[in-house]
């Protein structure tokens, strides 16, 4: 069970934070002279982006990606490579235009009415934590900014620290058979700070050998719906065959759908695909990195079930890599390739040619 220490940082207020934003609700963050006020764009509404904008519109803080896509990050007098953008909002920039400037999947429906015009930022690293709140929020990467603080900002170091792996607790356990493993038990955590809740499924029974394990992400449309437009679905139950099979496994679930975008994030990247983006630009467009997965948590998880050597079933060398820095040692990356259609011809090869996945 979970020990009594506390999490790492003040967790309270990012989360308050966090569940501010979602609402469509104004906060603070940074400290000094440094420190802003954010509203997510994707939650304001008109009433409240009125009050936050007070004499003045509020600028928007985007991600590099999607300045890259209005053409901002070359504008360098501005611009610091893989930093957000800061765009000057101007008075005919509403509501709607900015939901525009921030949401790519509305490119085509409502064109953008540039040029805009991008401003330095003061504290890169400010606009930075600004953003992850965003992310942490499973919201577009793009919130109105104004300076100033308050009393109750959060600090930079809150933020930083709010999802580390290291606030991974186990929450309780239970036997759990399976259709693929009559013998099987299932593992629940918890973290402590952002309340996140992953599981692994521990198949068979341990012989003294490197388990054989399969870090599966989330995926509601993939394992749920049975989706052709990826393979999770399918290597979600070949994985836990083949531990079947083999006698002794671990399944590690985590949840960070969408490569770590969130569900509604990963259906407008579905929907820039639908325009002809593939994966990759997709999630860079929107303003995500390709991957915003943490397979920190997958190592915490591991080393909670007292494993520190493991087989890992994957194509995606970043997993094992993931876990060696975090001191797991991989001793074999095991092939695993199921679930090829029609449907997901595109996108396995944008992971075997951009992402490096060994397909």
């Amino acid at each position: 069970m979970s020990d009594a220490s506390s999490p790492s940082g003040d967790s309270r207020k990012v989360a308050r934070a966090i569940d501010a934003l979602r609402r469509g609700w104004p906060i603070s963050c940074g400290s000094g002279d440094q420190a802003i006020r954010i509203l997510a764009v994707e939650t304001a509404d008109e009433a409240g982006l009125a009050a936050f904008d007070g004499d003045a519109p509020a600028d928007i803080l985007i991600g590099a990606g999607r300045a890259e896509t209005l053409k901002l990050a070359n504008q360098r007098e501005a611009a610091t490579p893989g930093a957000p953008v800061r765009v000057q909002r101007e008075d005919w920039h509403d509501l709607g235009a900015a939901i525009a400037i921030a949401d790519p999947a509305f490119d085509l429906s409502t064109p953008l009415k540039g040029p805009f015009r991008a401003l330095p930022i003061d504290d890169v690293e400010t606009a930075t934590a600004a953003l992850k709140l965003a992310r942490l929020a499973n919201l577009l990467p793009a919130v109105f900014v104004t300076p100033g603080g308050a009393d109750d900002a959060i600090a930079l170091a809150d933020i930083d620290s709010y999802d580390d792996p290291n606030d991974l607790v186990i929450a309780a356990r239970a036997r759990l058979p399976v259709a693929a493993a009559e013998q099987a038990e299932i593992i629940a955590f918890r973290h402590r700070a952002d309340a996140a809740e992953h599981v692994a499924l521990i198949i068979g029974e341990p012989n003294g050998s490197a388990p054989l394990v399969r870090i599966h992400s989330e995926c509601l449309t993939g394992d749920v719906l049975t989706s052709l437009k990826c393979d999770c679905g399918p290597q979600l139950t070949g994985a836990m065959a083949e531990m079947a099979e083999q006698g002794w496994g671990i399944l590690l679930y985590l949840r960070q759908e969408g490569r770590g975008i969130g569900l509604v994030n990963k259906l407008r990247a579905y929907a820039l695909q639908d325009q002809g983006f593939d994966t990759v630009d997709a999630n860079t467009r929107l303003g995500f990195a390709v991957d915003e997965r943490d397979f920190g948590i997958a190592a915490r998880m591991l080393a909670l079930l007292g494993q520190d050597r493991v087989r890992l079933m994957t194509n995606n060398p970043d997993k094992s890599a993931g876990l060696s820095a975090a001191g797991i040692t991989v001793e074999e990356q095991v092939a695993h390739r199921h679930g090829e259609n029609p449907h997901n011809e595109k996108y396995l090869a944008t992971k075997r040619d951009r992402t490096g996945h060994q397909l």
